[in-house]
């Protein structure tokens, strides 16, 4: 699949405000000028049936990334690369985050198939799906973009697709973007980041 470079240059750092940058490998967006303003729900489903937004995820650090399960290259190997992080984390730390992956392809990706797709990959990791405008709605909230692809002679379709990953604290505010394929390492240091600082704040 071709994974859309996320329209990402445009809104890095363009505010200041009391938040200390962070040091992390990824990038610290929590002054960004395209997220600091409006509510963000993801008022999806879980692959468990339940109803679910930002909210019920509350005292975690949360890892959203938007995806399908048909995908052959991008969606496995960030699923691959957020398990192996979550091994490199202390046990401790590792039970403060949660990872969903938020489904743009309602057509295919079924609640069976997300729960046996998403946590092959870890048992902990949550798949979200839901109507065609409730995904729409979710991929505006965090300007994710998404398309069908269809390629000459083939029986099925891709999804062209924003291929990073964002990162919420403890708050449900937004704090990092984590590029694809930034190594585990790195994404454990990032996650372990936050994690401190949110227990600072608290």
């Amino acid at each position: 699949m071709r994974p859309f470079s996320l329209l990402f240059l445009s809104f890095l750092l363009t505010g200041c405000g009391a938040e200390a940058p962070l040091d992390v490998k990824g990038t610290d967006i929590t002054q960004s000028a395209d997220f600091t303003a409006g509510k963000r729900q993801l008022a999806l489903t879980d692959h468990n049936g339940r109803p679910v937004t930002l909210d019920s995820f509350k005292g975690k650090v949360v890892v959203l990334f938007f995806g399908y399960t048909h995908c052959p290259d991008v969606c496995p190997t960030t699923l691959s690369d957020m398990a192996t992080a979550m091994k490199l984390l202390p046990p401790a730390e590792a039970a403060r985050v949660q990872v969903l992956f938020a489904s743009v392809d309602p057509e295919r990706d079924t609640p069976e198939t997300l729960k046996a797709y998403v946590p092959y990959f870890h048992p902990g990791f949550l798949g979200l799906y839901g109507t065609p405008a409730q995904v729409a709605q979710a991929a505006r909230e965090f300007k994710i973009v998404y398309r069908k692809h269809v390629e000459p002679g083939a029986t099925g379709y891709l999804v062209d697709h924003s291929a990073g990953s964002y990162v919420l604290d403890w708050k449900g505010d937004l704090r990092l973007y984590l590029p694809f394929a930034l190594p585990p390492a790195d994404i454990a240091h990032d996650l372990s980041v936050l994690i401190r600082s949110s227990k600072d704040a608290a």
